[in-house]
Order: C-alpha cells, then structure tokens, then sequence
C-alpha cells in the first residue's frame, strides 16, 4: 500500500508537468504532445535534468539556467497539487483501478480547464468534449442500468446554465461554462450532480466576494466560473457521497 501510494505521488507530479504543458501551449494552438519544454522567456529547450517535476524547480532556486529568469510558480503548484489529488484519488478507490484510472483521466481533464480558464479565461471544447466521452465510458462500463439518469441530468443542468447565459446576455455565464457542465452534469447523477453545481456557485461567491473587498476585481465585472466548476467536480468525486449522507441526516 505505502509503495504504491509513493508511487502515484510521483505519477502525480509527472502528470501535474504535462498539465503545466497542455494548458500553456492548448491556447495558443502549440502541440502539446510532441515537442520538449522551452523557457517562455528565452525560448531555450530546457535540459531533462532541469525538467524534473519540482525537484528542478527548487534546484534551480525557480529560476532558469539559460537566461536566469524567474520560473512561474505554477510549474510546482501543478504538479505538486496534482500529486496530492491523484494521492486522495487512489486512497479512495484503490480497490478498483480502472476506476482510479478513469479519475486520474478526470482530473488531468478538469485540472486543465482550471488553469487554462483561471489564467486565459475560456474553455477549450477539446477538452470539454474529451471529458464527455470519458464520462460515457464510465457510465456503460458501472452504470449502464442509469444512463438515462446520467443524461437527463447532464442535459437539464447544462440547459439552467444556457439559460443563465441567454438572459445575462453572456455577463453572468459564459458558454464554455455551459458546455462544460454538460461533462460533470452526465457524469455526476441525482444529488450529486444537484451538489456540484450548487456547490460551485457558493465558493463562486465566497471567492467573488473576498476578491471584490481586497480589490483584486470589481463589482460586475466577470469572473471565470470555470475554475469553481473544475475544484467542485473534483471534491465531489471525492467526498461527494460523504455529504450528500450528511446533509440528508
């Protein structure tokens, strides 16, 4: 247990850096599977030993050794975020691995529309669309008995989302946000697809709120919904039957 728990803590890491990869070259259109690492300040390839996920980072003090520039912090928060949520994800389901790997599929997903909508804000539909068919794949191989649970709710919950869109005029939902719920929403089923989009909404506005009074954005002014949507899914992957049974005592 201990070894493959260590195990999935360095596959998490590793993953977490081609999470840093696809979600900075996905929008500018760059092929994330071929093609080494380069230092987006000089441009220079980065040497594998200087691409060893975190371990580098500190090494190198976070800064490049061709232009000795400063390395984003992005790069270890990846990568180390992703080695702890793939940790829980395995503690949580080690019993069945196809379904550990179906997770791991999920927040490789998820993880990506994080970061790419938090720092780009949009939602690429490869993405969106990838994760919809992983989710299908779940569903006919563990729950084929509720496909149409699972897209009735996808559906309903995706058209509350265009609505939202249609009558804000797009100000208050974007629609790759519509698109995207159409992906946990099928994937999710009654209540837990109902706890993650309410969910999302509340550490939506918690988060809007503290950032409106440290003036970090303005009143009115959007807020990528994506992220929210991305950290629920996944908490709710993870503890979502434990509070479903909580707030149903």
């Amino acid at each position: 247990m201990i070894k493959n728990s260590m195990f999935v803590v360095v596959l998490g890491l590793i993953f977490g850096s081609f999470i840093s990869v696809i979600s900075y070259r996905l929008p500018k259109g760059v092929n994330f599977i071929k093609g080494r690492s380069f230092c987006p300040k000089c441009k220079n390839k980065i040497d594998w030993y200087d691409n060893i996920p975190l371990l580098s980072f500190f090494l190198l003090k976070g800064k490049c050794r061709k232009c000795n520039n400063k390395i984003s912090i992005r790069y270890p928060l990846i990568e180390l975020s992703t080695s702890l949520f793939w940790l829980f994800i395995y503690l949580y389901n080690y019993k069945n691995l196809l379904i550990v790997i179906l997770y791991f599929i999920f927040y490789l997903i998820v993880a990506s529309i994080f970061v790419i909508d938090f720092e780009k804000g949009i939602i690429p539909d490869e993405l969106t669309f990838f994760g919809f068919i992983i989710s299908f794949i779940y569903i006919l191989l563990f729950d084929n008995s509720h496909s149409f649970e699972h897209l009735l709710g996808g559906f309903s919950l995706s058209s509350l989302m265009l609505l939202i869109h249609l009558v804000t005029k797009g100000k208050g939902m974007g629609l790759g946000d519509v698109k995207f719920t159409l992906f946990p929403a099928t994937f999710l089923i009654f209540p837990k697809n109902i706890l993650w989009l309410i969910l999302s909404f509340i550490i939506g506005s918690i988060v809007g709120t503290i950032l409106i009074i440290f003036k970090k954005a303005k009143f009115g002014k959007a807020i990528p919904f994506g992220p929210f949507l991305a950290f629920s899914f996944i908490v709710v992957i993870l503890w979502g039957d434990n509070i479903v049974k909580l707030l149903l005592r």
